[in-house]
């Protein structure tokens, strides 16, 4: 006699809702095992494999690809391949057992792990997963191993190869390491021989609605809640970055991890909170209250094919150069592979902008609420500068620094904006506060 378990979408954490299903990675019939990953689901806060607690067949899915479901919906039934027949077999019969809510282990002996990052498998195991095939009629299954995730980030893509019945497994992205990007599923549309909007223009459709949903939706409801809440002033600088520049060189050439600039910056900015503590801080309107916080968790804005999102470094303050250019190093390799999970994008006190890639000057950026302030960095560019009383040719940067004012004035703000442009004119300055 077969036992078949539901599993329910479990709660994600960090405040989650709901998830909309990105992937299914296990078929009606499949073999699962323990903690094995059945479905690939998009939050607010990042796509996150989520793994079944429970061994057996999968006998029933709940919800297509694209669809949203709030936590505790069922996600998946199994039942227990141990019984005599197994499901589907004339003259089994099954008992349903009460539904797993938050992944919790049930009599079969279900593991308890929610996600994978937070349990027991191992980011690396995450890259390869064995998918057994169809169970045959004799109740044996073969299992067979395929590679990891089709290298597609945007839901928008997925569910436009859905609409035009495109096997993403079949096409070659066009984007960094093979990601599959839009133009490469519109290609692939048999009879299109151009870009799917274009087409739409041409039948008289003048614009295109997608829904403010997951990372979007969040990184939406989280500025506009910024801009409604905080009083926020930017200033601004140009620093001669030249120094800073050398010192990065001689840095890379002593051989090592290579330093980037941003790492570069993420120091001064952890030397520059520890003299201006105040700009760490959060406000507490209902109790009227500026909470200084005691920890310096660095996020760093990083722009995906899935959106901006902000990586964060926890315990920025603690780590040198090295170890800050080690952990941006892997927060934004996992950013582009849209593998961050929710705990990398929250709990952030101050987050450093570095629009400088998009090849523009300056910026007012909006503050990442709750958090305080912002430092803004632009492109690094050879422009005419006074450099010991001669014009030379230097390399500048705009540094602007927004901040809230309920939080500082002016003099503390502009303490902080100026200690910055000092350590990125002269290094040295740095080593001396240390």
């Amino acid at each position: 006699m077969a036992v078949v378990r539901e599993f329910t979408l479990p709660d994600l954490g960090e405040g989650l809702t709901g998830a909309e299903i990105v992937r299914w990675l296990v078929e009606v019939g499949d073999v699962v095992t323990v903690d094995q990953p059945v479905v690939e689901v998009e939050t607010a806060k990042a796509m996150v494999d989520v793994p079944c607690p429970y061994a057996g067949v999968v006998t029933a899915r709940f919800g297509e690809e694209g669809t949203e479901l709030p936590v505790g919906a069922p996600l998946l039934t199994v039942a227990d391949s141990g019984g005599s027949g197994g499901p589907g077999v004339s003259g089994g019969s099954a008992e349903t057992e009460a539904p797993a809510s938050s992944g919790e282990p049930g009599a079969g002996g279900g593991s308890g792990n929610v996600l994978v990052g937070y349990g027991t498998a191992a980011p690396a195991e995450r890259r390869r997963r064995v998918r057994p095939a169809r169970v045959p009629a004799n109740g044996e299954a073969a299992a067979t191993t395929v590679e990891g995730p089709v290298p597609v980030i945007s839901p928008l893509v997925r569910r436009l190869a859905r609409q035009h019945g495109i096997d993403l497994r079949q096409l070659v992205g066009s984007g960094p390491e093979g990601l599959i990007l839009r133009a490469d599923v519109e290609r692939a549309i048999p009879g299109t021989a151009e870009p799917v909007s274009e087409e739409r223009e041409e039948r008289g459709e003048r614009g295109e609605r997608i829904p403010l949903r997951g990372v979007r939706g969040a990184v939406a409801d989280k500025l506009a809640r910024s801009r409604r809440e905080i009083p926020d002033a930017t200033c601004w600088v140009d620093a001669d970055a030249t120094e800073l520049l050398a010192a990065r060189t001689a840095m890379n050439a002593a051989g090592g991890p290579k330093i980037s600039v941003l790492a570069l910056l993420a120091r001064i900015c952890t030397a520059a909170l520890a003299r201006f503590p105040d700009l760490n801080a959060t406000v507490d309107m209902e109790r009227r209250e500026v909470v200084r916080l005691g920890e310096v968790h660095l996020g760093f804005a990083a722009q995906t094919d899935r959106g901006l999102v902000v990586p964060v470094v926890r315990d920025a303050h603690r780590l040198s150069v090295e170890g800050l250019a080690a952990e941006i190093s892997r927060l934004t390799e996992a950013a582009r592979a849209g593998a961050l999970s929710p705990a990398d994008l929250t709990g952030g006190t101050f987050t450093l902008n570095n629009y400088g890639v998009f090849g523009v000057d300056g910026s007012t950026p909006i503050i990442n609420h709750p958090e305080a302030a912002m430092l803004g960095v632009g492109r690094i560019a050879p422009k005419p500068w006074v450099h010991h009383g001669e014009l030379a040719v230097r390399h500048v940067v705009q540094l602007s620094f927004t901040f809230d004012h309920r939080v500082c004035d002016g003099g503390t703000a502009g303490g902080f904006l100026r200690y910055v442009a000092d350590c990125v004119e002269q290094p040295s300055v740095l080593l001396r506060g240390l």
